[in-house]
């Protein structure tokens, strides 16, 4: 079992830079994938960027690729989103996400997700 909880969202000028934090419970969270999924409202969850169980390897959507920036620390049992260069059009709920060895933009393969937290780009 694994829980999530994401932090670090708030309101900011179109431009500026937020650090997401989504912190797992756990002891065998270092076996599993992570990503991050975003809802903006009345459209679909999309994926945002996706890191394997190591931090090794990484996946971005090409809305985001070359502004954000994902990472994880398995001995603080927690994945990060650094998100730069803001735009209005990235205002949404986030969600983290976690998947046994799993990693990437399909959403179905992840067996976990946390409450999401709001972010909002203001132009």
């Amino acid at each position: 079992q694994v829980q999530l909880v994401e932090s670090g969202g708030g309101l900011v000028q179109a431009g500026g830079s937020l650090r997401l934090s989504c912190a797992a419970s756990g002891r065998t969270f270092s076996r599993y994938g992570a990503g991050w999924f975003r809802q903006a409202p009345g459209k679909e969850r999309d994926f945002v960027a996706a890191v394997n169980w190591s931090g090794s390897n990484t996946e971005y959507s090409d809305s985001v690729k070359g502004r954000f920036t994902i990472s994880r620390d398995n001995a603080k049992n927690t994945v990060y989103l650094e998100m730069n260069n803001l735009k209005p059009e990235d205002t949404a709920v986030y969600y983290c996400a976690a998947g046994l060895y799993y990693y990437g933009s399909y959403q179905k393969s992840y067996e976990y997700w946390g409450q999401g937290t709001q972010v909002t780009v203001s132009s």
